[in-house]
C-alpha cells in the first residue's frame, strides 16, 4: 500500500483543519529530537521528465495546499492516482522564485539542451518534461518551523532515510538521461551522496546555481551579469559564483555537443 493510499481515508474523512499552525498528529511520520516529519501528498513522479527541479523539503504552506487539493479531488471522485498528481502539481514550485530560476537556467544554456526556446516553457507548453521534487519528499519541521537545511540532512537518521529511500527511488525511476537542478548547496550535497552510491552520473547534476529565492537577489544578479563585481556587498563571494557559472556553462555546452554528435 502506498503512503497516499494509506492516508487518503484520513484526508477525506478528517474534520482536521489542514490550514492550522500545526499539521494533524495523525500525519506524523517520524520524530528525531527537534525534527518532525509529516505526511503530505508529494509522492507523484512525472516519469516523462527530462529535468528535475529539486528543493530542500516542502514547507508548511505547500503541505497545506497539497492536503487540501487532495481532499478536494478525492471528494470530487478522482482516482487515487489522479488526486495524488493534482495535489503535487498544485502545491509544487511556484511564486516569485520562478522568474529567477528561468533566467539562470537560460543563462547557462539549459533551454538549448532541452530543445526549447526558453526554460519559461517548462511552466507552460513543456510542463510535461519537468518534475518538481525535494531532497526530503515529506515536510520536515524543526521546533515547529520549516526546515532550512540545518541540521544536516545526511547527519540525521530520519532525514537521510528520506534521501536514501524516496529521492533514490525517484532517480532510479526517471532513468539515466534525466538532468537534476538542486536548489542550493544543501540539496546538492544530497545528490552528491547518491552520486557516490552510483545512482546518477556527474554530468546529470547541474549544481551551483544560486538559490532562486528573493533573499539571494544580489547573488542572482551577479550570476546573470547584471551587477558589477565592484558593487557587490561583502556577503557575496564573486569567485564562488564565477566558478559555478563557468563550470555549469561548460557542462551544458558539452552535453549539447554530445547530443548533437
Amino acid at each position: 500500500m502506498s503512503q497516499f493510499e494509506k492516508f487518503s481515508q484520513f484526508i477525506v474523512d478528517s474534520t482536521a483543519n489542514f490550514s492550522g499552525a500545526d499539521l494533524p498528529r495523525e500525519l506524523l511520520l517520524s520524530t528525531e529530537g527537534s525534527l518532525q516529519t509529516f505526511y503530505a501528498p508529494f509522492d507523484y513522479v512525472n516519469t516523462a521528465a527530462k529535468i528535475v527541479i529539486c528543493g530542500i523539503t516542502p514547507g508548511h504552506t505547500q503541505a497545506v495546499n497539497a492536503l487540501n487539493e487532495a481532499r478536494r479531488a478525492l471528494k470530487a471522485g478522482a482516482s487515487l492516482e489522479e488526486a495524488n498528481r493534482k495535489a503535487k502539481e498544485t502545491a509544487s514550485f511556484s511564486g516569485p522564485m520562478r522568474p529567477n530560476l528561468i533566467a539562470m537556467l537560460d543563462h547557462i544554456g539549459a533551454a538549448g539542451l532541452l530543445g526549447i526556446d526558453s526554460c519559461e516553457q517548462l511552466f507552460t507548453t513543456h510542463s510535461h518534461i519537468v518534475h518538481y521534487t525535494s531532497a526530503l519528499r515529506y515536510p520536515v519541521f524543526v521546533n515547529g518551523a520549516n526546515y532550512n537545511g540545518t541540521p544536516s540532512m545526511l547527519g540525521k537518521r530520519t532525514l537521510r532515510e528520506q534521501i536514501d529511500r524516496h529521492l533514490a527511488e525517484e532517480i532510479q525511476t526517471l532513468g539515466s538521461n534525466c538532468l537534476y537542478v538542486p536548489l542550493g548547496p544543501k540539496v546538492a550535497e544530497a545528490f552528491e551522496h547518491l552520486q557516490r552510491k552510483g545512482l546518477l552520473r556527474p554530468e546529470q547534476l547541474l549544481s551551483g546555481l544560486p538559490h532562486p529565492s528573493g533573499a539571494n537577489a544580489e547573488r542572482i544578479s551577479y550570476f546573470l551579469g547584471k551587477k558589477d563585481k565592484q558593487k557587490l556587498s561583502t556577503k557575496t563571494n564573486p569567485d564562488v559564483i564565477d566558478t559555478a557559472r563557468r563550470q555549469l556553462t561548460a557542462k551544458v555546452s558539452s552535453l549539447i555537443g554530445e547530443r548533437n554528435a
